[in-house]
This record gives structure tokens, sequence and C-alpha cells, in this order.
């Protein structure tokens, strides 16, 4: 099979998997309406049911809720096989495949004190976007992680305490792994099968820790370098001018002033919308849109 073929192949199951889940409602949908029907019917014989509506709108609450058996649960699981389907064949991803529209923003450094904002800007968008965490800031900012929790959206490991990771040993690389996992599950972040490497630094060591725990490194395709408080209006060029469908977009919630990026969400959303794009999680774009198997880490900034 051709690498054409088997993204078209990869595209029709992506298809096939929503309409199933479409079809799904409708047909609970259409058996609900019809138990009020026949409720609502005289004369001649009724069927006899043996699930009443009360039991097929318990299954639709399920359906549409965040827990076991839901679609939610049923598409976190197909995203997290398509992050582990791509670390069959990479250790880190620095742009998706073009198969889709689509980009992710990403945001690193937090949580922090800008992080509730950031997160009630995007949501007041409709814009999903992917966190990369710093486990220490927990401690004074977690409220700001609670949130992305809430609204589902994954939260990334950026280590417990921003380290360049080449610089340290086996066991600090591992501590600082785990502990910023165990940082973010204490509000409510399952552990994170993704990892950002702070100023994009890594080494051998890091990839070994990786591959143990399962872990995808995300790298990005464009960087705002919004840190350096460039203007709201250059944060936004950047977003917009480095766009291009399976991108990852770089900007941070945290680590200084980001009044600038809070001001630059809006434009950026609505920018990208009107060239066509959709916002999307990583792992959602992962799944959208499999990542091709060469990928390059040439010309990284030390922005995250």
């Amino acid at each position: 099979m051709t690498g054409a073929q088997l993204r078209s192949s990869r595209v029709k199951a992506l298809h096939r998997r929503r309409r199933g889940r479409a079809l799904a409602l409708a047909a609970a949908g259409a058996l609900i309406a019809g138990l009020a029907v026949g409720a609502g019917s005289q004369g001649g014989a009724r069927p006899v049911l043996h699930a009443g509506p009360t039991s097929w709108m318990a299954r639709l609450r399920v359906l549409a809720g965040p827990g076991a058996g839901s679609l939610q649960s049923a598409e976190l699981a197909a995203e997290d096989r398509a992050i582990q389907r791509t670390l069959a064949y990479t250790p880190y991803v620095r742009v998706a495949g073009s198969q889709h529209r689509e980009v992710a923003l990403t945001f690193d450094d937090g949580p922090g004190p800008y992080t509730p904002q950031v997160v009630h800007e995007l949501a007041a968008l409709g814009a999903p976007a992917t966190f990369f965490e710093v486990g220490i800031e927990e401690r004074y900012f977690h409220q700001g992680t609670a949130e992305i929790v809430a609204h589902g959206w994954p939260i990334g490991d950026h280590t417990e305490t921003h380290p360049p990771m080449s610089t340290l040993t086996r066991v600090q690389q591992q501590r600082q792994l785990l502990q910023q996992a165990s940082a973010i599950g204490a509000f409510g972040a399952p552990f994170p099968h993704l990892f950002r490497p702070p100023y994009g630094v890594w080494d051998r060591t890091t990839l070994a820790l990786l591959r143990r725990y399962r872990m995808l490194m995300v790298l990005w395709t464009v960087d705002t370098s919004d840190y350096q408080l460039p203007g709201v209006h250059a944060i936004v060029q950047s977003a917009l001018q480095g766009a291009r469908p399976g991108a990852i977009i770089l900007m941070h919630d945290a680590g200084g002033d980001r009044s600038e990026t809070v001001a630059a969400i809006p434009a950026v959303v609505r920018g990208l919308r009107a060239r066509g794009y959709r916002l999307v999680t990583v792992p959602q774009l992962l799944l959208d849109n499999p990542a091709p198997r060469r990928q390059s880490s040439a010309g990284l900034g030390a922005g995250a």
C-alpha cells in the first residue's frame, strides 16, 4: 500500500468512527421517540418493551457524560491510541500530517497567574488547547490546572522545575518527569503521555525515559516568541504566518508577564479560522492527521 493509500485509509477510518458515533446517538434518540409514541397510542395491542424511557435517558446521559462508556471516553481512548501509534515510529513530533486543515495551540510553563485568563479566552472562543505544565507551580497556581482539567483539555509534562534535561543525570531526569506527573495528578489530570522539553533541550537519556513511560515528545512548528513580549500584533502575525496543516503553535501562559498573550488569543483564533483552520488539541491533531515519519528538530529556539 502506498503512502497516499495509507493516508486515505486512515482518513476513511476516522470518518467511519465519527459516523458511527453520530448514528449511535441518532439510534438512541429514535428509540426514545418510539417509546414515547407507543406510550401515547390508543387502541390495539402495545408491544412489550424491555426498557422504558427512563433507562434510555440514562443511557443517553452516560453517552453524553465524561465517564466510562461515554463518547468523550471513547474519543480520549482513540486519541491515546494515536499517541501510541506515533511512538511506534518516532520519539517526537514537530508537525502532524496535512490530511486535514487542523492546527494545535499549545501553552508552556504554567500554571501561573495568567492561566485562568488564557483558559477563559479559549473557552469563550470554543478553542481547545494543550498545556505543558511545570510541576512546582502547582503549589501556587493549581486553580489554573483544575480549570484546564474541567474543560477536558490535555496537560503534558514540562518537568518539575523547568531545567535543561541534557544537564541532568538519569535519576534526576526521571525525578523531573515523575514529580510533575504526580503534581498535576493531584488536581485531576491523568498521567501525561505528552512531554515538552524545557528550552527544546534533551538527550538520549531523556528519550530512553520517555520510551519507558510511553510519553511522546511534542516540539513545535511555530514559535510565536510571546515570552519576549514583542507586542500583541507580532504574536498574532507569528502564529498566522507560520500556520500550515498539522502545525503545532507554541505560546506561553506563565513564566512571566503574559498579558500580551492573553490579548492576542482572540485575534489568533479568529485569524486561523478565517484561513480555514480548525483548532484541536495535540492528541486529536495526531488522531486526525498521523504525523510524518521523518521529523526534524533543526533550528529549535529556547522559547519553551
